[in-house]
């Protein structure tokens, strides 16, 4: 697999725990929307920890980006990627991942697993083509969301939000449910993008096939 060492542009706070990284395209590199990268931080201990993380940024850009939560408690390649600044470096290889689009559908995420979402649905826009598909995001509190203002103003998309650990107005309150699932979606015949935690996929893929939404139909990182 061909190594691509590259430097940060610019980096950008997102959320309390969350943060934007542009760096260097090298030539010729390209990514499909909702395809991903094992990267590592190119010094003498960190260069060979890999960790995968999704490409954010529209594929026609100068720049790459991923938007990446900082784990301060996890002593590692992730905690350190948060001490970086433009100019320190990366390194990249070859895309992969099976998360695509492949036709309108209903965006399921969790906390950080909205990633591969980010550009897909921004690629869409560039397209006008967002009308008609929906992101149901799951998070903790209304300061986890990534991204929701932009979220927001994407015309035609039907963002829902619930958050588990917090009530508020506008947002639904608990846990990704068959019932909260029901309520939310009228199509069981579309696509469905499901991208999170292991316990939430799992979940989410036994809510669905009981709502009658073939295995199919259902569209996620193998």
């Amino acid at each position: 697999m061909v190594e691509h060492i590259v430097k940060i542009i610019r980096t950008e706070q997102v959320t309390h725990d969350v943060r934007r990284f542009q760096f260097e395209r090298p030539e010729g590199y390209s990514f499909i929307p909702g395809q991903a990268t094992d990267v590592s931080i190119n010094t003498p201990d960190f260069r060979n920890e890999k960790r995968p993380f999704t490409f954010t940024g529209l594929i026609n850009n100068a720049y790459l980006e991923f938007t990446i939560k900082i784990y301060p408690s996890h002593k590692g390649g992730t905690n350190e990627l948060g001490k970086l600044d433009p100019g320190d470096e990366l390194i990249i290889r070859d895309p992969w991942g099976a998360i695509s689009f492949k036709g309108r559908g209903v965006f399921i995420a969790g906390g950080a697993g909205v990633t591969p979402f980010i550009s897909i649905l921004r690629d869409l826009q560039t397209k006008n083509e967002v009308a008609g598909n929906t992101l149901i995001f799951a998070n903790k509190t209304k300061a986890d969301i990534i991204l929701e203002n932009e979220f927001k103003k994407m015309a035609g998309l039907e963002f829902i939000n619930i958050l588990s650990e917090e009530q508020a107005e506008g947002y639904y309150h608990g846990r990704i449910s068959e019932d909260f699932l029901k309520r939310n979606i009228s199509d069981s015949s579309q696509k469905f993008y499901v991208c999170g935690p292991p316990p939430m996929i799992s979940a989410v893929k036994k809510q669905l096939a009981s709502l009658g939404v073939v295995k199919n139909s259902i569209v996620l990182e193998l």
